[in-house]
Order: structure tokens, then sequence, then C-alpha cells
């Protein structure tokens, strides 16, 4: 059952996580057909970012009242009706529209689906359930490209939306036959006054830091909103201190492990954020790839992913977290800035390799960090970490894409000249320096921090 139940999630979630970047490569040929702008349909991107901004905090508290296996079959519903809304738009406005539309039905599916998991594994079971969980959510954004190519150039854009609704269809029956989870019901009430700010802070947030990146609106916009934000995440921390029950509870990050499992993760998430977007611009802009091309050599990264699953049980219960999960994060990191290495001279085997490494690495390093928040997080607080986590993962990886979209603007008009290689090099080292320092957050805790979910002070006392 250990593998069975993370299977059945990821089904859900490899459908969420592919669904963000495959669109990406379709947005000329939706454009085209609907009569806009591909700049223009980046709105429709930042759409679906918003609504994760907007209901991801929801969702624990909807977790806890309608009980965690039902919201999450729901939310692939919702999923795949906003997949058949983006199919059939024929408008930018009905477009933006469905895309925010599914981001409801997404932004239920990941924390809600690791919830589950986390409810339904024993503690000390649980590294090795996150490794099954965390590989096909990770082969999401990197077949997204290649199948998103392929379906567009060879079929039409519509199937990229199309295609989620077997996906789905097999998540829902899935989970209905296998999924056994304790299901304890809890009658707290919403804190909505919350729930609205912390909407206009993470919206906020989201929404500034993607036009920041992506302008396809007055950049002047992406400052307002990301300033009111910010603003309003502060309101929200004082709100949540004078809240009997915040609908997020700051409080759990006195537990020193899930504090940093989160701030090493959302560090770590910077570059990883920023790499779907820099590594397909440069190989295409920079060395003249297609982008199918493209897609098939950052593909080998998925292969990485899928090796790292026999490697992560295994080594996080011979060397623990605090190593295991520093030594990927910084050498992932490093992994991620030697990709501003690259140049047309380098050769395609060098590519694929330094690609194949940084997706073991990742892999590892994500099988790790989303265990050792739950080491010291009792079972009535994991609907609150799931979500707190949720929206971490969000902002680190908005903040990722912003950061590189702010260094190559920044590079071009310095040189005063149009995007060149030398641009894509410089968001490479400071986005992959960024991802290293999560390394040094993990190796100041204790060597035997969270063992009790990795096994290695078992495996030790055995040795012994």
């Amino acid at each position: 059952m250990i593998r069975v139940t993370p299977l059945i999630l990821a089904v859900a979630l490899f459908m969420e996580q592919m669904d963000s970047t495959v669109i990406a490569t379709s947005l000329p040929a939706i454009a085209a057909d609907i009569g806009t702008q591909p700049i223009a349909l980046k709105l429709a991107l930042t759409a679906y970012f918003v609504a994760l901004a907007i209901f991801i905090p929801i969702s624990g508290w909807m977790a806890d009242r309608f009980g965690a296996k039902n919201i999450f079959r729901i939310a692939i519903g919702v999923f795949m009706l906003g997949s058949l809304a983006c199919s059939f738009s024929f408008s930018l406005e009905t477009f933006v529209l469905s895309r925010f539309f599914q981001g409801i039905g997404s932004s239920m599916m990941t924390p809600v689906g690791r919830l589950l998991l986390v409810r339904s594994t024993p503690r000390n079971e649980l590294v090795s359930a996150m490794a099954w969980l965390t590989i096909p959510a990770l082969l999401g954004p990197l077949t997204g490209p290649l199948i998103g190519g392929f379906l567009t150039t060879y079929l039409s854009w519509h199937w990229i939306f199309w295609i989620n609704i077997p996906i789905g269809i097999a998540g829902i029956i899935l989970v209905g036959i296998f999924l056994k989870v304790p299901e304890e019901r809890s009658q707290r009430r919403l804190d909505f006054r919350g729930f609205l700010i912390a909407a206009v802070a993470f919206s906020g947030t989201v929404f500034g830091l993607s036009v920041v990146s992506l302008p396809a609106l007055p950049i002047v916009y992406g400052y307002a909103t990301l300033a009111v934000g910010l603003a309003a995440g502060v309101l929200y921390f004082v709100h949540a201190r004078r809240t009997q029950h915040p609908l997020l509870d700051p409080h759990l990050f006195r537990h020193k492990l899930f504090r940093s499992a989160v701030i090493g993760g959302s560090f770590f998430r910077i570059g990883v954020g920023a790499v779907p977007f820099l590594l397909p611009l440069m190989l295409q802009l920079g060395f003249g790839m297609t982008p199918f091309q493209s897609g098939a050599i950052t593909f080998v990264s998925a292969i990485g992913a899928i090796m790292s699953k026999f490697l992560a049980e295994k080594v996080y219960a011979r060397f623990g977290f605090p190593r295991t999960l520093g030594f990927a994060s910084f050498f992932g990191g490093v992994l991620i800035a030697a990709q501003g290495l690259f140049d047309t001279a380098t050769p395609v085997l060098v590519i694929m390799v330094v690609l194949l490494l940084g997706g073991v690495l990742r892999s590892v390093f994500f099988t790790g960090a989303n265990a050792l928040g739950y080491a010291d997080v009792g079972d009535a607080e994991a609907s609150q970490a799931t979500a707190i986590v949720a929206v971490a993962q969000q902002l680190s990886v908005a903040f990722g894409v912003a950061v590189a979209g702010a260094i190559l603007e920044a590079s071009t008009q310095m040189r005063g000249s149009e995007l060149q290689l030398v641009d894509f090099q410089i968001a490479f080292f400071v986005v992959g320096g960024l991802s290293a320092l999560a390394g040094f957050i993990y190796w100041r805790l204790p060597v035997d921090a969270g063992s009790n979910v990795s096994g290695h002070r078992a495996m030790a006392t055995q040795k012994e």
C-alpha cells in the first residue's frame, strides 16, 4: 500500500504539474486561433497562478471540514471542467477566465493530495512514500514542453487540455476504490477575514512577480500589486496573532524542522523555478534550437528524477536529513549555475549529463524536504502545514521566475542591446547561487534531525 497510495495521488499531481508548463509551448498557436497576441496570453498564465495563490490557503480548512478525500476528488473534477473550458475558449477573456477556474481545482489537488499521503502513511515510511509521489510530480513539468510541442505541432493545441480528461477520470476512480484514509472532520469555523487578507497578500505578490517577470501589462502594475501584496502579508501576520484559529497559523514555524524545510525549500525552489523559464529560452534564442529540440534535451532531467527513486530512501537512512539535504541543495544549486557555462560550442552530451545529475539531486532534495517538514508536526496540524508549504512553494517559484526575468531585463538594458547568451549566463549564476544557499540552512541542523522519519538513528543503532 505504501506504493499504491502515492502513485494514485501522483496521477492528479502529474496532470497539474504538466499542465502548468505545457501551455507555454502552445501559446503562439492558441493566440493565432483565438485572435490575440502571444504576449497577451501570458495573462492566462498569471490568472492560473493567481487562482492558486488565492485558494491554496483555504485548502487545509476545506479538507478538515468536508473530508480530504472528498475535496481531492472534487478538485480533480473542477480541474477537468476548467480544462474543457480552456479547450473551447474563443477569445482572450474566455481563455483567461477558464485558466482561473482551472487554477481553483489545481489549488486543492497538490496540498490536499500531500495531506492524504501524510495521514495514510506512518512517519517512518514517509520518505519512501514521498519518493513515489515526487517522481511523477517532477515528470510533469519536464515532459510538459515535449508533449505540448508534439500535440500542438501534429494535432492541435486543444489536445493539451483534452488529455487531462481521461487522466482525471482515472484519478477519481482510483481514489474512490483504493484510497483508505481515516477522516477526522473538524467543525472549526472559517477564518473568513484571514482568508480575504491572505487572498490579497498572496495573489497580489504572485501577480506582481508575474507581471514583473513576464510583462504582459505595463510593469508599473506589477510593482503596485506587489507592494499591495506585501503590505497585506504584514497585515495578515498581525491578524493571525490576534485570532484563535487563523487560516494559516504562523505558530507552526515554532517547529524547527518544519521551519527549516520551508525556508530551505523556498531558497532551493528559486533556482528550480527559474530553470524551466531560462533554459528553453537560452537553447532556442541563444543556440538556435527548435522548441522540440530544446524539449528533447531538457527531458533528460526526467530520467534523473526516476533514477533518484532508487537512491532516496537508502541515502536518507544512511546519512540522515541534514547532510543529505545540505549536499543535494548545495550541489544542485552549483549544477544550476553550471548551466550558465553552456555556449554554442558545448557538446550536447555535456549539457545532458549536467541536466541528468541536476534531476537526480533535485528529486532527492524534494523527497527529503517534503518529508522533513512533517517530522515534528502532529497530525492535528498536518492540514495547516500542507497549505503553508504549498503557498511557500508557489511564492518561491514565482520569485525565481521574477528574479530571472529581472536579470535578463537589467542585463540587456545595461548593454543597450537585444537579448544575448551572456544575459542568460548571468541569470543562471545568480539563481544557482540562491539555490545553493539552502545547503547552509540544513547543515546547521543536528545530525540526527528528523531521524524518526528518515530512519537514520535506527540504522546507526543496528550497526553498533
